[in-house]
This record gives structure tokens, sequence and C-alpha cells, in this order.
């Protein structure tokens, strides 16, 4: 078993920065806390290659600018598995985002795992080992971590290194490797860690069912909402939950004792920001509110959508056959109704998904493809007769409120 070096003091640091810059790859896990405040608290750091394994702790060592410079290097591949939330702590602490990234949970499906599979699966899948869950609700914030608790920290990177090992291979036998090209390029958007209160209210669920006063009320307080909890650094619904967010919206109390009336508003709540919320909800009644241009798929497909769908599919069954796929991991049902009613949003014209089918699937909706049999085999071909109807009709899929 690989010896773990707890690195906790600075003059740790320069030894492990050394090793770091030697390495061909690194794979990287955090540990954070999030139940009480706003932003993560960055907790814990494993880092492991095949020959040893180092635990960083960020909480007694105060400067960590070396270490992040040399993990950031270009030259070394980041391993992690589902990391976007790692990397937004990498961001807030840095500014910046590290690269080149390689992501366990987004390659998976190419090897033919279910979309977004968990850690403890591919360890079951790859290693035929079954997690430990005795140290899943840990408080990492504690000191000192019990040398169990550093153990499980540890093996997440230690069973990453040999998970990667071998998707990389099998991914290299496939020819696969640079499909995830664009995938992995796509988490280095900065975009993805900012945290803008102005767009807090893309996030609430069931907005599409407010209009006028109503969604521009519900715009406003969820901007407060955000910007004073990031004041606060504490959890948005801890201030407002969504539900009262919306019992605002209907009910648009002018008075802080009308405001009180809503259920479930906290008393301290209403004594501290009472009338500040007032003057939102009356600020918010008087203007338009941000128009909201969610697309969606009409209530009831008709035939011709039908039909368009299965021809859609056919399509994926084709190209997820040809590369030993399921064709529910290359693209679902729902995925063809998004590319056809919600156009840019589609997960099919990024990523390798693209690369295999969404770029034809374009082509079959702008009359670009038909599919036709040839040698006894369904397949795409270039349309050689561009008449009105095929050249028309489908440019309309891509803009649903022609339909």
């Amino acid at each position: 078993m690989t010896a773990i070096e707890y690195i906790n003091t600075p003059e740790q640091l320069p030894g492990l920065c050394a090793k770091i810059k030697q390495a061909a790859w690194l794979a990287l896990d955090t540990e954070f806390l999030r139940e009480k405040t706003y932003y993560p608290q960055f907790c814990f750091l494993q880092i492991a290659t095949p020959e040893w394994v180092a635990c960083v702790d960020p909480l007694t060592l105060t400067d960590l600018n070396s270490l992040f410079e040399a993990i950031y290097s270009p030259d070394i591949i980041k391993i992690f598995h589902s990391c976007r939330q790692d990397l937004e702590i990498f961001y807030q602490i840095t500014g910046k985002v590290p690269q080149p990234i390689f992501d366990t949970q987004i390659a998976a499906p190419l090897l033919g795992f279910q979309e977004n599979p968990g850690y403890a699966m591919l360890v079951s899948s790859f290693l035929n080992i079954n997690l430990s869950k005795a140290h899943t609700r840990a408080d990492w914030s504690k000191r000192p971590l019990s040398e169990a608790e550093v153990q499980y920290a540890a093996d997440d990177v230690i069973y990453l290194c040999k998970i990667y090992q071998i998707m990389h291979e099998k991914l290299n036998k496939l020819g696969r490797l640079d499909w995830l090209n664009n995938d992995f390029a796509e988490l280095a958007n900065t975009e993805l860690y900012q945290l803008s209160p102005e767009n807090a209210w893309y996030r609430i669920k069931g907005k599409n069912k407010l209009t006028g006063k109503q969604l521009s009320i519900v715009q406003v307080l969820a901007e407060w909402r955000e910007k004073t909890a990031q004041t606060l650094n504490r959890p948005r619904n801890w201030l407002l939950k969504d539900e009262i967010l919306f019992d605002i919206a209907k009910r648009q109390p002018e008075t802080v004792a009308q405001l009180a009336e809503v259920r479930g508003i906290g008393e301290r709540l209403v004594a501290r920001y009472g009338e500040q919320l007032c003057q939102l909800v009356n600020l918010a009644k008087d203007r338009n509110p941000v128009p909201y241009n969610e697309k969606g798929r009409p209530g009831k497909l008709t035939q011709q959508h039908e039909a368009i769908l299965d021809i859609m599919t056919a399509l994926v069954r084709i190209r997820a056959e040809q590369n030993s796929l399921n064709p529910v991991i290359l693209a679902t049902r729902k995925d063809l109704e998004n590319l056809i009613f919600n156009g840019d949003d589609s997960a099919l014209l990024h990523g390798w998904r693209f690369q295999m089918a969404g770029r034809e699937l374009v082509g079959l909706l702008k009359g670009e493809l038909l599919l036709g049999i040839q040698s006894g085999r369904l397949d795409a071909v270039a349309s050689q007769v561009q008449t009105a109807k095929i050249t028309s009709e489908p440019e309309i899929l891509l803009h649903p409120t022609g339909w």
C-alpha cells in the first residue's frame, strides 16, 4: 500500500511541488463543506500519481500559491471525477481554471456506461472494489482528522489513478480519446464558475409559469437573495426558499405587515429586511420583467413530430451500433426533442455527440441528408433533390415558434 504523505507545514510544500512538476498527470479530489455557507469551505486536497499520494491541509497552510502554480502547469493533465465543484473551488481561490483536464465521469459513456455514472460505480466496475461509506458525511473542517478519514480521502485519488489508466488504454484502443477534447475544453470556461446575482432567477424551477409582475418580482428578489447570501456567506435558502419567493410574487405585499403574513417567512428576516423587500417588490411591479425565452416542446406532439423523431432515432441507432454504444447514451428521445425545439441548447451540438451524430441530425433537419437503404443497410445519404418541400420545412424544425 502506498504511504500517504500528509502535508500541513510550509516546509513540506517545496518537495511536493517538485514531485508534481515531474508528473505527466495527477489525480485530484477535494473535500469541502457547504451546508452552512454560500461558498464551499475548502478543507482538504488529495493528489496522487501511480508512484505517490499526498493529502494537503489547506486549513493549516495559509499560502498555497506555489502548490497551485505547480498543479496548473499546462504540461500536466489533471484527472478528476465529476469536476465541476472541484473546479469551482480552484477558480474561487485562484481566479483561474486548471488545464488540461480529464473527467472520468464525462469519459465513461464512451466505454458503455450510463450518463453521469457515480464514482463508486466506476470503482466497482473497473477495480471490483466496493467503496466504504463510513466517512461520507465526515466533518472535514475538524482537526485532527482520524487516520481512517485520511485514508478514506486518499483512496479516492488512489483508485482514480487506476481508473484513469484503464480508461485511457481502452479509449486509446477504440480511437476515442480525441472525441473528448471539446467536452473537456468546455470545462475551462470560467463563466461556469462565476456566480452572477442578476442571473440567479434562471436556476429557479417553475419560473416559466410566471408572467408580468410576478416574474419581475421573482427576478428582483432572487438577485437580492443571491447578493445577500454572498455577503453573509450563508446558503441562499436560509434567507428565502424558492416557494416563499413565489408566494411573495403572488401576494405582492406593499407593507411589512403584509409581508409578515406570507407563510413560512421568518420573523427575524422580516424584522431585518422587511422594509427593503417591500421596496424591491414595489420597484419590480413598475418594471417589465427580463424576457423569459426558454423554449420547450409543444404540449402534445403531432404525428409529423413523431415521424421526424422516429427518423432521427433511426440515425442515432445506426451510429451507436457502429461505435458499440447503447443508443440511449448517445441520445435519448428527449435529447432529440430538445434538438428540435431548443436548438443551440442541445447537448447534441457539443463534444463527441456532435461529432458522432449531432452534425448529421442537423443535416437531416435541414434537408441536407436523407435516410436511405444501400446494399440492404439503412444509412444517411446526401440529399440529391432539394425541392421546396425538402429544403424549407426542416428549417422550421429548428425554429419551433413557426409550428
